[in-house]
């Protein structure tokens, strides 16, 4: 036990575990694509052939990487125009944490989030109501 908050995560009473870095990405993915104002995981030709190759099972547009007990996470991900990018990510970055942290025991040390681009839905003539609706997702 850790500072007696309970078994270390890896440990249980018969023996480990060790959670998978494609589990922890789909975590983490399906935690991110629940904050509105995000449109989508994925980077296209900004990931690269490698991470699409070294990331076959896990989920787009996440990378994870674990220790023992922690886990670094970076998302690459779309959003909707007219959100406030700094808001979107701070919430991006503490649902992913809370998921990752309440599925795995794992301790997430760091959530990065990258913005890749824009997705303007609806046409450039809804853009302005879009932006009023998303603008301030503590609202809704």
């Amino acid at each position: 036990m850790e500072d007696g908050a309970g078994p270390a995560p890896g440990a249980g009473a018969t023996g480990e575990y060790r959670v998978a870095d494609e589990v922890v990405a789909q975590v983490a993915a399906l935690a991110a694509g629940g904050v509105a104002g995000v449109a989508g995981l994925g980077g296209g030709l900004a990931m690269g052939l490698g991470e699409v190759l070294s990331n076959r099972h896990g989920a787009r547009g996440v990378r994870v990487q674990l220790g023992s007990r922690e886990a670094a996470i970076d998302l690459y991900l779309s959003v909707a125009y007219g959100v406030q990018i700094p808001v979107l990510a701070q919430r991006v970055q503490e649902a992913v944490k809370s998921a990752v942290e309440s599925m795995t025991a794992l301790r997430v040390v760091e959530v990065n989030v990258h913005v890749l681009g824009v997705v303007f839905q609806g046409g450039s003539a809804s853009a302005p109501e879009d932006a009023d609706r998303h603008g301030d997702a503590g609202t809704e």
